[in-house]
């Protein structure tokens, strides 16, 4: 007798352990769906918006929209009905057989109390499904993320993925960067509920509202983004290139008018991406060795302490020794006797090491760093690159000549709009900003202003170096840059991609520019990865080009020729 009750209250202790231990998150929702009311409060989560930089209306490019979830309570549909139940939901729902066999094993648990079923449904179909009268069959709310611009607002906004709890979460771009701002925060009902699952009013409820989440606006203009975007894509098929991105700035404001990463996905959609990969923003998370590109930044760091002139001259040896090393000009040309703007005109890479050598290594860096290279420009968006410039901190010459012609160091697409932005703006870098106002549930008003970030080099070496860039359009870049009735300036970069054991054939090419001269309205940097062309002017330079003629026309700006 004492071995049965010994035995029999081990079972009891087993049972108690099952269920108290190893099962207690499942029993512990069933006690809070019996014994107490919980119901969470969702907010709102904030709208994103884009502006038009003419007159200031907006276009909503992240909004919300309500579907509903289609569940199951097995334990309610009865085993004869099971079979007709799901056949009559594959009807409605369209589903393939898998998923129609897969939602027939899940009826057939007449122990479970909930089986979630399908996602994303429209209220109309929830309509269908409510006047087929299917026992068991429930449908419950659910907000989603929705963009109306769908795949070319991607690179900015990012998207939204629901968490563990069925919450809106941003991911990458604004949505994440802002998903805090953007999200709101959540309010809870809370109180005891009888056996006949009504209310216990003695027993007390708390409440917490849930707030809603603050709406943001942008500086993006959606036309120019549209338009930015659809040929930067157009461009990358058609020069067959790995990847591709841009950047459309206000030099005066820093405002970020335009930003674009190739190749993109579909945020309403961000499960079916290929590879994790195109969720980054090549804009600003992707530094590369932007080559020629960046001889304006050395040449305006010589300009500024006067060492050289447009006119001043040297004279072209077509290569130059460093130890084992022998740094050619493209197509190993000897230029002669050449001119610092002819240097940048035909982008002589020994004149630029000629033009680095009469600096010390330490001022050369300086100016790049308050160029803005080297570190992050604090845009706020997830997830931004510093780049890297640490070459110049190394011993040997071979570094800072490198250097000079944008090799051995590198930089983000956003880098070079900021940099041309502070050569375009009388040598002041703009700090880049996206956001321009915040509006928030309890109606304030957050603004955000634009941002100096410090007077660089002065006014009359940016005017000259406007001057010199201006001519390479006029000069060197007359059948794919120049316009008839405006000045450009400008300069392209075709530069080698380093790899393992030293530089590929394949080449990065970048376009750099701003206009008009006259007043500058618009900086644009385009970036191309491996194209299948061999140099920048017949890519990236035709993708500044158009986008440049649109935003002229779009302005309304008269010609300064």
């Amino acid at each position: 007798m004492a071995a049965v009750f010994f035995l029999a209250a081990a079972l009891v202790v087993a049972r108690l352990f099952c269920l108290q231990v190893l099962a207690r998150e499942y029993y512990s929702t069933l006690a809070l769906s019996t014994h107490e009311i919980y119901q969470k409060l969702h907010p709102e989560r904030g709208q994103i918006f884009f502006q038009d930089s003419r007159d200031g209306s907006a276009q909503a490019v992240a909004v919300n929209r309500r579907y509903y979830q289609i569940f199951a309570v097995p334990l309610e549909i009865k085993k004869e009905a099971v079979g007709p139940t799901s056949d009559r939901l594959a009807k409605l729902l369209d589903w393939p057989p898998e998923k129609t066999a897969e939602a027939r094993q899940k009826l057939s648990k007449s122990d479970d109390p909930y089986e979630s079923l399908d996602k994303k449904i429209s209220e109309e179909k929830l309509k269908e499904i409510e006047q087929a009268g299917l026992v068991g069959i429930y449908g419950a709310p659910e907000v989603y993320r929705y963009y109306p611009e769908e795949n070319w607002s991607e690179p900015a906004v990012g998207f939204c993925a629901f968490d563990d709890e069925r919450n809106l979460s941003g991911r990458y771009g604004i949505e994440g960067y802002w998903d805090e701002v953007l999200a709101g925060q959540s309010g809870f009902l809370l109180g005891e509920r009888a056996a006949n699952r009504g209310w216990i009013s003695l027993a007390g409820m708390t409440s917490v509202e849930a707030t809603d989440g603050s709406d943001i606006y942008l500086t993006i203009d959606r036309a120019l983004q549209y338009q930015a975007c659809s040929r930067l894509r157009r461009g990358m098929e058609e020069y067959g290139a790995r990847s591709a991105s841009l950047v459309m700035m206000d030099p005066k404001t820093g405002a970020v008018l335009a930003m674009c990463s190739e190749p993109g996905y579909d945020p309403n959609n961000y499960s079916q991406a290929a590879d994790v990969s195109v969720f980054n923003n090549n804009a600003i998370f992707t530094p590369y060795e932007p080559g020629s590109v960046f001889k304006p930044m050395v040449m305006a760091a010589a300009l500024d302490l006067g060492l050289v002139t447009p006119a001043t001259t040297f004279q072209d040896p077509g290569e130059r020794k460093f130890g084992p090393y022998i740094i050619h000009n493209a197509m190993n040309k000897s230029y002669g006797t050449a001119s610092m703007t002819e240097v940048l005109q035909n982008s002589i890479n020994t004149g630029m090491i000629w033009v680095e050598e009469k600096m010390p290594r330490e001022k050369i860096k300086e100016y790049l760093e308050k160029f803005g290279f080297g570190q992050k420009s604090g845009i706020p968006m997830d997830s931004e690159a510093a780049g890297n410039i640490s070459s110049l901190d190394k011993k040997g010459d071979i570094y800072a000549a490198q250097a000079s012609f944008g090799q051995g160091l590198t930089v983000t697409p956003l880098q070079l709009a900021v940099a041309y932005s502070t050569i375009a703006n009388q040598g002041q870098a703009p700090t880049p900003y996206l956001v321009k106002e915040i509006d928030h549930p309890d109606g304030r008003r957050e603004k955000f202003e634009p941002k100096i970030f410090s007077q660089v080099i002065s006014p009359r070496a940016a005017k000259l170096l406007t001057g010199m860039l201006t001519s390479v359009v006029e000069k060197t870049y007359a059948a794919s840059v120049r316009l008839p009735n405006y000045y450009l300036a400008g300069k392209t970069g075709t530069a080698q991609i380093p790899g393992p054991g030293g530089y590929r054939e394949e080449t990065n090419h970048t376009f750099a520019g701003f206009g008009p001269v006259a007043d500058p309205r618009f900086v644009v940097v385009v970036r191309f990865e491996a194209p299948q062309r061999q140099w920048a002017e017949a890519t990236s330079a035709a993708v500044f080009k158009d986008l440049a003629k649109f935003a002229l026309d779009y302005y309304g700006i008269k010609g300064d020729k």
